[in-house]
C-alpha cells in the first residue's frame, strides 16, 4: 500500500507539500478574516515576472520570485496608504508582474518548459535544494508568525483599536503581506502560480465554517491542508494525475463536504 514511499521524489513531494500546507493554513486564516484573500492570488501572478527573470539570468527562480513578490507586497501596501483602493493596487502590480514575464518570454527562448512547470506546479520534481529552501524559509516564517501572533491577532479583528492602543499597525500590515509573499512563492513549486491561492484560501475557509475559536481555526486549517496534500499525492500516484491539481481538487471536495454537512446536519 505504501510502496510509493520508497521513491525519493515521492518522499520529497510529501515533505515539501506538508510544509507548505502548514504554512499556508496558518497565514490563510489571517487573510480570509481580513478580506485579503485576493492578495495571495495577486502575488502569485506578480511572481511570474520574477520566475521569468530568474530563468533568463540564471538565478534560482524561487529566489527571484521571492524578491519580486516581497517588493510588490510592500508596494501594494504603500499604494493603499496613499488611498488607492486595495483591489486596484493589487490589480496594478498583478498586471505589472505579468507584463514583465510576458516581455521576458517574448525576447528570450529556451526555458519555456521550465516556466511551464512553475505555472502549473511540479511537486514530483521537487529537488533536495527545493526542500532545503522550503524548510528553512518556511520554518523561519512560522517562527515570525508566532513571535507576532498577538499583534497580528489584534489587527485582524480590530485594526482601529490596535492603532489607538499604540501598535505599529502599518508595519504589522507590511509584515503580514511579506509573510504572505513568502508563502505564495514556496507554494508555487507545489501547485503552480495558477493554483497557489487555493492553498491559502480553501483550508482557511473550510476551517472557519465550523471552528469557533481563532487558534482552533488555525490548527484545523493547517491540518486540512496537510491531510489534503497526503490524499492528493496518493490519488495522483495511483490514478496518474497531475499532483498539484489532485491536491487542490481534494481541498475543494473537503470544503464542499463540510459546507453540505453544516447545512444539513441536525440542529
Amino acid at each position: 500500500m505504501l510502496e510509493f514511499l520508497q521513491y525519493g521524489f515521492m518522499q520529497r513531494a510529501f515533505i515539501a507539500g506538508m510544509l507548505v500546507a502548514l504554512l499556508c493554513g496558518v497565514i490563510g486564516v489571517f487573510l480570509v478574516l481580513r478580506r485579503m484573500s485576493l492578495v495571495g492570488d495577486g502575488l502569485a501572478h506578480i511572481s511570474f515576472g520574477g520566475i521569468a527573470a530568474g530563468l533568463l539570468f540564471g538565478v534560482y527562480p524561487l529566489f527571484s520570485a521571492l524578491v519580486f513578490s516581497v517588493l510588490a507586497a510592500l508596494g501594494i501596501q504603500k499604494l493603499k496608504q496613499m488611498k488607492v483602493y486595495g483591489d486596484a493596487a493589487i490589480a496594478m502590480f498583478f498586471s505589472f508582474g505579468l507584463a514583465i514575464g510576458v516581455v521576458i518570454v517574448s525576447v528570450a527562448h529556451g526555458f519555456n518548459a521550465d516556466l511551464f512547470s512553475y505555472l502549473f506546479g511540479s511537486i514530483l520534481a521537487v529537488s533536495q535544494a527545493d526542500i532545503l529552501v522550503i524548510a528553512g524559509v518556511g520554518i523561519a516564517t512560522i517562527v515570525v508568525l508566532l513571535l507576532f501572533y498577538k499583534e497580528l491577532f489584534y489587527i485582524t479583528f480590530d485594526e482601529e483599536s490596535a492603532r489607538a492602543a499604540g501598535l505599529p499597525v502599518e508595519n504589522l500590515n507590511n509584515l503580514l503581506v511579506v509573510l504572505t509573499a513568502v508563502a505564495v512563492v514556496l507554494s508555487m513549486r507545489i501547485v503552480g502560480i495558477l493554483l497557489v491561492s487555493s492553498f491559502i484560501v480553501i483550508p482557511a475557509s473550510t476551517a472557519l465554517l465550523f471552528c469557533r475559536g481563532f487558534r482552533q481555526a488555525i490548527a484545523f486549517a493547517a491540518a486540512i491542508g496537510v491531510a489534503s496534500v497526503v490524499a492528493g499525492l496518493v490519488l495522483a500516484y495511483y490514478l496518474d494525475l497531475a499532483a498539484g491539481g489532485a491536491v487542490v481538487m481534494v481541498l475543494i471536495a473537503v470544503f464542499f463536504a463540510v459546507l453540505v454537512y453544516k447545512q444539513f446536519r441536525p440542529k
